[in-house]
């Protein structure tokens, strides 16, 4: 599986997780380092940046953004292997889930 089979399998479990959420992908040329996709659900929104493997090259900037995101609302990386942690902590931003992840 490359990155854009893993980011349209995403997108439908978030479709499934946040009923009448709304996804949109980023251009990257338009504000390099800016995570792939937004999610805007109820009343807040999240951004992620897919990877296919926690190793993959990470852009200049990406970091950075998902920081500053993060502390504005809700941003990480996510790939396959982070996936199931990701989907719980965004679970617990969006209110759907009342405890946070113990680590």
């Amino acid at each position: 599986m490359n990155e854009m089979q893993y980011r349209m399998r995403l997108i439908i479990k978030l479709r499934e997780l946040f009923p009448g959420c709304i996804i949109l992908k980023n251009d990257p040329s338009f504000m390099q380092g800016v995570p792939d996709l937004i999610i805007l659900f109820m009343n807040t929104w999240a951004m992620l940046e897919v990877k296919i493997s926690p190793k993959a090259h990470r852009q200049p900037n990406q970091e950075h953004y998902i920081g500053i995101l993060d502390t504005m609302s809700f941003a990480s990386f996510i790939c396959p292997q982070n996936e199931e942690e990701v989907l719980y902590d965004l679970q617990f931003a969006f209110g759907l889930i009342r405890s946070p992840r113990i680590s």
